[in-house]
């Protein structure tokens, strides 16, 4: 199952990167460009079109080098995310922006953050979605995450999601399967297909690859992000324990001037739980300009 409205259409195109590796994007909508970074790392498909957001402007989604239809590299260090910002500036370059809107969704926001500490100027605004939190070295305490978790003690599925967070938490769990339904506002079969489809793009290599020693300078990129003064937004879901609200509150004190929005409801993925909500609040936002004009380069 493919995420996306049944008004979209998507077409890929291709790239090299400065290694000459192929990296691979999806276009889908009309309009002002944006550039989405997905979490993962994973195949950007389980984005969708971010829940209608391509009603608004014309979605460029990356896949990752080492995901969906993008190649693997010969050097697999290159999977670090310190690194991958030159994969997006290589994007950035290929399409003629002189900026760019960017939208980046959970572990994908540590590579949109970094990408806008070290090219400040390309960067018309930024979006981050549920957002990873280790680029910027906040803790997210397991306390908040079981905090925030309670908040879902209706659902018949929670006693046995809990249990599996709880030994997580303490250190002696490992039933990552078992928490994933705290990820979705609603645990039904668009929840479960989406889960079951970003569970088979799951490349364990690529994901360790990414957060690899080096991968972060924490220290650095919040001194960075404090000129930083380019319109921001972060988006939480309110009842998710994998970037809690109070979290992301904290990540946007460590811009000038950010949005904060927290998501009634929602999780950590907020467009499948009120694609409406989030695509006209992400929409609002990236409406305030128009970015840069795209041409292609071949």
């Amino acid at each position: 199952m493919r995420f996306i409205s049944a008004n979209s259409s998507t077409s890929t195109r291709t790239f090299s990167a400065h290694d000459g590796t192929e990296l691979a994007y999806h276009l889908l909508g009309e309009g002002a460009p944006v550039v989405c970074l997905p979490g993962g790392p994973a195949d950007s498909a389980y984005l969708g079109d971010f829940g209608g957001l391509s009603a608004y402007r014309q979605l460029i989604r990356l896949d990752l080098r080492g995901t969906g239809r993008s190649a693997t590299p010969a050097d697999t260090t290159s999977y670090r995310c310190d690194r991958l910002v030159d994969d997006v500036e290589a994007l950035r370059q290929h399409l003629g922006l002189d900026r760019m809107d960017l939208v980046a969704h959970c572990a994908g926001a540590n590579l949109a953050t970094q990408y806008a500490v070290r090219h400040p100027e390309r960067v018309a605004r930024l979006a981050l979605i549920t957002p990873s939190v280790r680029a910027v070295g906040l803790t997210i305490s397991g306390d908040l995450r079981c905090e925030t978790a309670r908040l879902r003690e209706g659902e018949p599925w929670y006693p046995a999601a809990y249990a599996a967070l709880e030994a997580i938490v303490a250190g002696d769990g490992s039933d990552w399967g078992a928490i994933s339904l705290f990820s979705y506002g609603r645990w039904d079969e668009v929840a479960q297909a989406h889960q079951a489809e970003m569970d088979a793009q799951m490349n364990r290599e690529v994901m360790a690859g990414f957060g690899a020693e080096g991968a972060f300078d924490p220290e650095a990129t919040r001194a960075a992000l404090a000129g930083f003064t380019s319109p921001v937004l972060l988006l939480a879901g309110e009842v998710d324990p994998g970037a809690p609200p109070r979290t992301v509150a904290e990540f946007a004190e460590l811009f000038p001037s950010a949005g904060l929005v927290v998501q009634p409801g929602a999780a950590h993925h907020p467009w499948l739980d009120d694609a409406a909500g989030f695509s006209a609040t992400v929409g609002t936002f990236l409406g305030q300009g128009q970015g840069g004009a795209m041409r292609h380069r071949h």
